[in-house]
């Protein structure tokens, strides 16, 4: 039985991975700071072989990494927009606290670590079908603090600590934690609430697209695979075929929501532009993507229609949250007398 660490285990893509890793017979420790609600992992804690850790990569006790085979780095600021809130927080949770757990990892004997990267470390791409070797260029602290981990962890990888590092397409599809800030899931949701669908931007920019169970896929055959296939390899996490232009999206869910309207906003400061290539993992490790973008916005407008999701719910929008529970932490100093506030 391997017994896997997750860091970011309460999040989009860590609550689907830890159930598919105890699905696979792994023992899981499951590592967040739990800010989005620990209800939404919760349905996992009648396994035995899962132990939760509401803890912080920055602070936690690295001693729990003996005896782990294997760490999986999903945790930090999670997008572009999230990261740009303070630059330095973001240095210090999506940069430092990846290495801090890297380093305890390789020290503690750990014998794989797969790191959770970005698509988004390309910037605006030069090109169509970038591959792994291409340049990259990014463009905002989220990007930048991904590309600052990938560059550190190489100088970390040796034959006894395999580092593997996935850069995945942006996400899209039904999770526990749900996300209604990812393009995809975004215009679903808005379509179907609001019969409006906006194009930021013009939508000629180029995104590559990934379905967020095809996404553990990958984590789980890197997890699997031998190490003269993946030890210090860096791998593009999508499909060919799902390379779109945001504007491509919308007729995408209008065909799903036809009675939907497109607006299109055209003063979107927006520059994030890349179209890859996904031949490596393909072949190397057999990676085929199980689902479409059609399928991602059907199941998120039937999980809508039969309310078992709640578009108002605000976990669902990262950015807003977070700048919610800032504010709550300064009302709640602001008020508290002799460390209580009532």
């Amino acid at each position: 039985m391997k017994k896997v660490f997750v860091t970011g285990a309460g999040g989009y893509l860590g609550i689907p991975l830890c159930e598919t890793l105890l699905r696979k017979g792994c023992q899981v420790i499951a590592l967040d700071r739990f800010f989005f609600g620990y209800d939404k992992i919760k349905f996992l804690e009648a396994n035995p072989n899962i132990r939760f850790l509401k803890d912080d990569i920055r602070y936690v006790d690295t001693t729990l990494l003996k005896d782990v085979d294997v760490v999986i780095d999903l945790a930090g600021l999670s997008n572009d927009a999230t990261a740009e809130i303070d630059p330095l927080l973001t240095e210090d949770i999506n940069h430092k606290g990846a290495m801090r757990i890297a380093e305890a990892a390789r020290n503690y004997g750990v014998k794989r670590y797969i790191y959770s990267s970005s698509a988004s470390v390309y910037g605006a791409g030069k090109k169509t079908a970038l591959t792994e070797k291409d340049a990259v260029a990014p463009l905002t602290q989220y990007a930048k603090s991904k590309l600052a981990v990938e560059t550190d962890l190489k100088l970390l990888q040796n034959n006894s600590f395999e580092v593997v590092i996935l850069r995945s397409a942006t996400l899209y599809g039904l999770a526990p934690r749900m996300r209604f800030d990812l393009a995809i899931n975004i215009m679903t949701m808005r379509a179907w609430k609001e019969l409006n669908i906006y194009i930021m931007g013009g939508g000629e920019q180029w995104r590559p697209f990934v379905h967020v169970n095809d996404v553990i896929q990958a984590f789980m055959l890197c997890m699997e695979a031998p190490a003269n296939k993946v030890n210090g390899e860096v791998f593009n996490v999508g499909s060919n075929v799902q390379n779109y232009q945001i504007k491509n999206l919308a007729q995408f869910v209008l065909h799903v929501i036809p009675k939907a309207i497109i607006h299109r906003i055209p003063d979107d400061t927006d520059n994030r532009s890349y179209n890859l290539n996904f031949d490596k993992i393909t072949n190397t490790l057999g990676f085929n993507s199980q689902f479409s973008v059609n399928d991602g916005i059907l199941e998120i407008k039937e999980a809508l229609d039969k309310a078992l999701i709640d578009p108002s719910d605000p976990t669902c929008f990262t950015l807003h949250w977070y700048k919610s529970l800032i504010e709550w932490e300064t009302r709640i100093k602001d008020l508290s007398f002799n460390n209580k506030i009532i």
